[in-house]
């Protein structure tokens, strides 16, 4: 389901000189105008008449207007601009503005965040409990959705992220022995990818950009990381055991092959079969062989 983006550029976006140039205007307004009113309030009395003093009221009011309605806004920050309750846009551009002073800005930041979950215990989908965590690149995209359509983007960032761990860790394995099921251990840019995705689906709701997702911690719980760890090693035993024997039954055949193209010697079924067995135990042995050498005739 895509996101509507709500955010409006506050009005004018483009003229960023003209706006720039109407604060510095308005700055300097105020300035004047807060001393002349100063010095009515100081020296009001019975010789200064009404229209003096209100002037000089009016004078004093003017000039916190104008104060108000300055904003300045910095490189990659944003101030979202509300009137009366109501949303008007939001200043993007950096600089020194004049703005409608009776409106209230609320400042967010555009820049990139780095956000670091706890080690998370969840079990994969063999039912293996295990600890995870993620690194999170984020942004704001979108203003006006992070400010109004969530209650706080930053805490809705850190608990989208563990749902969505938990929903990964749940999908895939820790380990698979074949190569062509996807593993949370053996398939990690896949797993990050997948991670980015779910993150980028949850979070567009509160105009949030993904920039990257990728797991940082990723292990068996204690209780039974020295079970699988042996598993591990059994595994790769069997898998070492089986390379072995594949090489070693090729090694005989091609020896047979030759002697026979060769016409080195001529072997019966039973010589061929005694031969076949020392060959395997000579090359599927893990310790050095020692050989017996037979001194009299091949039969002996």
């Amino acid at each position: 389901m895509t996101q509507t983006s709500r955010e409006l550029l506050y009005p004018n976006p483009g003229h960023g000189l003209s706006r720039l140039l109407l604060g510095f205007l308005m700055l300097l307004t105020s300035i004047a105008a807060l001393p002349y009113g100063g010095y009515l309030a100081k020296n009001v009395g019975p010789e200064i008449g009404v229209p003096v003093i209100l002037s000089g009221v009016v004078g004093i009011l003017t000039s916190i207007l104008f104060f108000r309605g300055l904003v300045l806004v910095n490189p990659n920050q944003s101030k979202v601009v509300t009137l009366f309750g109501r949303y008007a846009g939001t200043l993007r551009q950096d600089g020194f503005y004049w703005i409608n002073p009776f409106t209230a800005r609320k400042p967010v930041s555009l820049r990139a965040h780095n956000f670091n979950s706890d080690k998370l215990k969840v079990n994969d989908l063999r039912g293996n409990p295990i600890e995870i965590g993620a690194v999170v690149v984020w942004r704001v995209r979108d203003t006006a959705q992070a400010a109004f359509d969530v209650e706080n983007f930053e805490s809705y960032v850190q608990v989208q992220t563990e749902s969505a761990l938990r929903h990964l860790a749940s999908q895939h394995p820790y380990d698979s022995p074949h190569d062509n099921e996807v593993s949370l251990r053996g398939s990690g840019e896949q797993i990050n990818l997948e991670l980015q995705r779910e993150l980028t689906q949850r979070l567009q709701m509160a105009g949030i950009e993904v920039l990257e997702g990728r797991l940082s911690h990723l292990a068996y719980a204690p209780e039974i990381a020295g079970a699988m760890l042996q598993r591990q090693q059994a595994e790769a035993i069997l898998d070492a055991r089986k390379r072995i024997v594949d090489g070693a039954v090729g090694m005989v055949q091609m020896a047979l092959e030759q002697l026979k193209h060769n016409q080195v010697v001529q072997l019966d079924e039973e010589r061929k079969a005694q031969m076949v067995s020392n060959l395997l135990v000579v090359l599927c042995s893990e310790r050095g062989t020692q050989p017996v050498i037979n001194t009299g005739t091949l039969y002996g």
